[in-house]
């Protein structure tokens, strides 16, 4: 018999159509349901995970932001460290999240341009599997000496003992591939010498160890050196960026202490799973935006050594894949490998 027109109009039971009819109108229905989304959000607490352990830069800067989301927003950004293998892990949970903007990461020089050099094998990349959102400040690293250990005063005093004393001397970073790690790399090739690393498991524990003279020397980002130089436990002898610190201008940089053009610097910034909405990451650029250019957290930016640096989620993108190529020249040159 054949089907009469009402028959044919009636809903089909054959499940692979069902499915397929059910895909289409949730395909035209999402759009909607993630402009809404991106227009309630946040409407939870939001994890900002940090892939160090508390107490290095990463850490101070995180927390910073965090606080001043957490009060211009109405919800709660809780820091959340999750460290280990470089940054590594922290910087996995976030790819792995959902990319619905309630799980963002602190990405940093070496979780987002060291780290695909060092980690040929990561799970993730550090380009496609993020959106970028912002870049919040660039950090200068300053040289630091333990007084008692160090008799320079200054660069070419530093350079002189250690081409006298050839691997005598030991820096300590916060792990093996750490952005402290490579500046000291980038230092001791541009200089001519040879010092002794001591890898540590985070910045703070290696800021306690210089200290207490444990090892001799570092490189590290303005928040944790500074209040250690401040409070005369460690010597300055040199900023590795092209300008001094506004925070400590007697500071001089290296480069204009005999090594020309020498720069290495940190960077922070936020970074989002692959696929957030790009309404929920056009409104955390804005206020990521205001806050910087805010007195009170630009204030406590310049106090640590730091500059903020905020910009588009597109000019982000762009510096990551061109510091991704150049700290990843320097790894695969120098033979670094990670703990």
């Amino acid at each position: 018999m054949p089907m009469t027109a009402a028959a044919d109009a009636r809903p089909s039971t054959h499940p692979g159509r069902r499915t397929l009819l059910l895909g289409a109108a949730a395909g035209l229905a999402a759009p909607g349901l993630r402009a809404a989304r991106a227009a309630d959000w946040p409407d939870r607490p939001v994890r900002l995970i940090v892939p160090f352990t508390p107490g290095g830069s990463t850490d101070i800067l995180a927390r910073a932001l965090a606080q001043q989301l957490s009060e211009s927003l109405g919800q709660q950004f809780i820091v959340e460290n999750r460290s280990g293998a470089g940054g590594t892990v922290g910087t996995e949970v976030v790819a792995r999240a959902a990319p619905d903007g309630n799980t963002l990461l602190m990405g940093h020089i070496g979780t987002l341009a060291v780290n695909p050099a060092l980690y040929p094998g990561l799970s993730f990349d550090t380009v496609t599997s993020f959106q970028p959102v912002i870049l919040m400040a660039v950090v200068p690293n300053v040289l630091v000496v333990n007084p008692r250990k160090v008799e320079a005063n200054d660069v070419p005093g530093l350079v002189a003992l250690a081409k006298r004393n050839p691997g005598a001397f030991t820096y300590g970073s916060g792990g093996n591939g750490s952005a402290a790690h490579i500046a000291m790399v980038a230092f001791a090739a541009a200089t001519g010498i040879s010092l002794t690393h001591i890898p540590y498991r985070g910045t703070g524990p290696m800021m306690t160890d210089l200290i207490a003279g444990q090892i001799d020397l570092t490189m590290t980002g303005g928040p944790p050196a500074l209040p250690a130089v401040r409070a005369g436990q460690v010597r300055a002898l040199g900023v590795s960026g092209l300008s001094r610190l506004a925070a400590e201008p007697a500071i001089p940089t290296i480069a204009e202490q005999g090594v020309p053009g020498f720069e290495a610097v940190q960077w922070y910034g936020v970074v989002a799973p692959a696929g957030t909405p790009r309404a929920i990451v056009d409104r955390l650029n804005a206020e990521c935006t205001r806050i910087l250019h805010g007195q009170a957290l630009k204030a406590r930016l310049a106090a640590e050594g730091a500059e903020a640096a905020p910009g588009t989620p597109e000019a982000f993108g762009a510096f990551i894949r061109t510091e991704r190529e150049r700290w990843g020249a320097l790894i695969r040159s120098a033979n670094v490998r990670p703990d």
